[in-house]
């Protein structure tokens, strides 16, 4: 358990250090077109490698994936911090989401072989809970340190000491448990090939379509879309050992956690990865400080999950926990869509906080509830669906509202440069689109230096720039409530849960 818990450890570390230290990458690598990529690269190869080692790790045992997972993660992780452009990270990233995606499929789903007793496999989450609390607690304001300090590259090194920590545990302890199977296994790499077509298309064409209309491009791209997901869709009903088993989504209730799980990463990686931007860009605050004020996610996660390990064996309705977790991101996300650069910390950890509770309440009963609802013989592929529609959720809710954020912003600085004429906007205007100006001191002194050159007053522009992206970000974060709300109301079609003894 020490090892599976260091295992989260590292995922928790790789979200919330980079997360902060991604205005500070931009502002060197520049490229802010890539910025959700950073974020999605990771997690559309996992989301494909979840189900894929989940599915091995049934057949084979889970041990041996698990050491290749902590192997490639920890090598992608010194890719990414000596990357030397955005399109290189993004593809060391994506190379990160491989290993992440291993993890993930094997490591969590050697829990309920460890544990058969649902009342004991909630109990020992603390130690995940532990593991994930301290990584995303940590992760924030080690992660704004490490970037003023010792530069952004810094944050991915960080991954090598407890990857290290991780292999020696799971090498020495995890016992090499292999469930026997009947017959050939075949994987289904079409399947696997497929949706990462089907979800890498839906990602372009999310971007696409707000930048350039539809466009003959877009519309193939949209094409592209229905006829992969419909390919899939036979593919899987024709394959033997299917990556995703649609008989899963006849039952109504997993099909719900599933849906619940999709809307808890899109609020979930949405607010991880732009309250920086906010408080950065937004808010005029150096990393450092942003970090510390985005610190109540990560510590509340591990309080939150520390409760709700205390609590949810003895509800009558388990379920209903849901409800409250999805309540409080609501409340969070209303909190952090009236904040501005006047409001005051306190009034800003508290939304925070209120999204670590919440996260806490919410991440590992899904996998609790889906495992009851599912039964021991699928325990391995319903985890990896979760963990999998979690990343889907947080792919396009990253996605989504960097587009959204990329439109606003460069809609509202092109009317405001536009003031001050064709001839002096067109010189002026590429710089402000650049998000970098608000990020980079180094970038906002130099561009400050040439309008005062031109005779022009620039702290007026850059004001308005701020107001703009404050702006563009509120608009993404109000999507996250309206998701959070949605999932409130939803899981109220899951029928009783009950943890039975085994």
């Amino acid at each position: 358990m020490l090892g599976i818990g260091l295992v989260n450890m590292l995922v928790a570390l790789d979200q919330t250090v980079v997360s902060t230290a991604l205005p500070s990458i931009v502002a060197e690598l520049h490229g802010f077109e890539f910025y959700a990529w950073i974020a999605s690269a990771y997690l559309l190869a996992s989301v494909v490698t979840v189900p894929v080692f989940g599915r091995l790790g049934d057949y084979f045992g889970r041990k041996r994936f698990v050491i290749a997972a902590v192997i490639v993660f920890t090598a992608a992780s010194v890719l990414c911090g000596v990357a030397n452009s955005m399109l290189f990270l993004a593809i060391a990233r994506g190379l990160q989401g491989v290993g992440g995606g291993m993890m993930v499929g094997t490591a969590f789903a050697s829990i309920p072989d460890l544990f058969p007793d649902p009342r004991a496999r909630v109990r020992w989450q603390v130690v995940m809970a532990a593991a994930y609390g301290i990584g995303t607690a940590a992760g924030p304001s080690l992660g704004g340190w490490m970037s003023e300090h010792w530069g952004w590259r810094s944050t991915f090194l960080i991954n090598l000491p407890v990857g290290a920590a991780a292999l020696y545990f799971i090498w020495a302890h995890l016992p090499a448990l292999r469930r026997p199977h009947d017959g050939e296994v075949r994987i289904d790499w079409l399947g696997a090939g497929l949706v990462a077509v089907v979800l890498g298309s839906l990602q372009s064409f999310i971007e696409a379509v707000p930048k350039d209309g539809l466009t003959t491009g877009n519309l193939i791209l949209g094409a592209c879309v229905v006829i992969s997901a419909a390919a899939l869709l036979i593919c899987e009903k024709r394959a033997t050992h299917p990556i995703i088993p649609l008989d899963l989504f006849k039952d109504p209730e997993l099909v719900t956690l599933f849906t619940l799980s999709v809307l808890s990463g899109f609020v979930m990686f949405s607010l991880i990865f732009f309250a920086p931007l906010l408080l950065q860009g937004g808010f005029g605050l150096s990393p450092q400080q942003a970090g510390l004020l985005a610190t109540p996610i990560a510590a509340c996660i591990a309080l939150g999950s520390l409760l709700n390990t205390r609590i949810v064996i003895h509800m009558r309705k388990p379920t209903q926990i849901l409800s409250i977790g999805f309540a409080l991101l609501l409340f969070a996300s209303i909190g952090l869509a009236f904040s501005g650069p006047a409001t005051p910390h306190l009034w800003i950890e508290l939304p925070m906080g209120a999204v670590g509770i919440g996260l806490g309440f919410i991440l590992n009963n899904l996998n609790v509830f889906g495992q009851e609802i599912a039964g021991r013989e699928r325990f391995g592929i319903t985890t990896a669906l979760l963990q999998s529609t979690r990343m889907v959720g947080g792919m396009l809710g990253t996605s989504i509202v960097a587009t959204i954020v990329s439109h606003h912003y460069s809609n509202v600085v092109t009317r405001t440069i536009s003031v001050l004429g064709e001839s002096v906007a067109t010189q002026w205007l590429p710089r402000f689109v650049d998000v970098r100006i608000l990020i980079d001191d180094a970038s906002r002194t130099q561009l400050i230096a040439d309008m005062h050159a031109s005779g022009l007053n620039p702290v007026v522009f850059i004001d308005t720039a701020r107001e703009a992206l404050v702006q563009s970000i509120h608009i993404g974060v109000w999507l996250t409530a309206v998701a959070a709300l949605a999932a409130a109301l939803l899981v109220q079609r899951i029928s009783h849960v009950v943890f039975r003894r085994s």
